[in-house]
């Protein structure tokens, strides 16, 4: 595949013939500004349109604060966008269990069990309490927790954490999952294997996801389609084209990731480079 040209912007992120489907997320035009204390504000998104087919896995890569989490959040109704329109099978965004959200951080409750945290999740769902217990075990057996349901987050071990926090968002059976750096603080090995995991899952139930990450390979590993940001702007839609399933040492070394991974990355550098707001402006790095 020979990725698009510099500053190609492509605002459908799935493959073709979908006409005859509504997409699962849209958003159009969208634009966002926070205020700053010093009564200024700063842009997080600026004309923004990407439209998102149903159980498609799109990544989102950029710089840090190029407005990454911002899409995230305003996906999920919980920020509304200045201008433009976000919707969801139509509608707009509203927090509920049709969307799941797995943090950067865990955010789990640390006086329950790892079972209590999901649970948790379920009690606004009409299940009764013996319904709600079999589907909170159903997502532990699913990531491999089972063993672990009385312990505390305490107790527990980063990845494990964060397989929580996974189960946790899965277990409410949500059309859509957004995904924040979820594992950005974990070692590389567990977030290898939190990759694999996440595949795994993935392939089972294959809700749409729209997930955040600053690692170009993470991206390319997961996702159908991988959307460069900077400066609150779209600047590529790219279809990845390895096969699911997929194997992530066979995907590492297909000449397609490779192709890619390169484009990427040296877009990313470049983007770091010549923003005067970047601890690295202006310097001179060799690879």
């Amino acid at each position: 595949m020979t990725p698009l040209a510099a500053g190609t912007p492509i605002e459908h992120a799935g493959t073709a013939n979908t006409a005859a489907r509504a997409p699962q997320l849209v958003f159009d035009h969208v634009n966002k500004a926070f205020g700053r204390s010093d009564g200024s504000s700063a842009l997080a998104l600026a004309d923004v349109s990407l439209s998102i087919d149903d159980h498609k896995f799109v990544a989102v890569i950029g710089p840090s604060g190029c407005g990454k989490t911002t899409l995230l959040r305003i996906a999920n109704g919980l920020i509304a966008p200045d201008s433009g329109t976000v919707s969801v099978k139509g509608r707009p965004p509203v927090p509920g269990p049709d969307t799941g959200f797995v943090f950067q951080g865990f955010r789990l409750i640390p006086w329950a069990t790892v079972l209590g945290n999901v649970e948790f999740a379920l009690e606004t769902l009409d299940l009764s309490a013996s319904e709600r217990r079999d589907r909170a075990n159903t997502y532990l057996e699913l990531v491999g927790l089972t063993r672990w349901a009385t312990s505390y987050p305490g107790q527990l071990s980063g990845g494990m954490k964060q397989r929580v926090a996974l189960a946790r968002a899965l277990a409410g059976e949500p059309q859509m999952l957004l995904m924040d750096e979820p594992f950005a603080s974990l070692d590389a090995q567990t977030r290898e294997l939190m990759q694999i995991e996440l595949l795994h899952i993935w392939n089972r139930r294959k809700p749409t996801v729209l997930f955040v990450t600053h690692s170009v390979d993470e991206a390319l590993l997961l996702a159908d389609t991988v959307v460069l940001m900077s400066t609150g702007r779209i600047l590529e839609v790219i279809d990845v084209p390895l096969a699911r399933p997929r194997q992530l040492d066979a995907a590492r070394s297909d000449q397609d990731f490779i192709t890619l991974r390169n484009h990427l990355w040296n877009r990313i550098r470049d983007l770091v480079l010549t923003d005067p707001a970047s601890a690295f402006f202006g310097r001179e790095l060799n690879q």
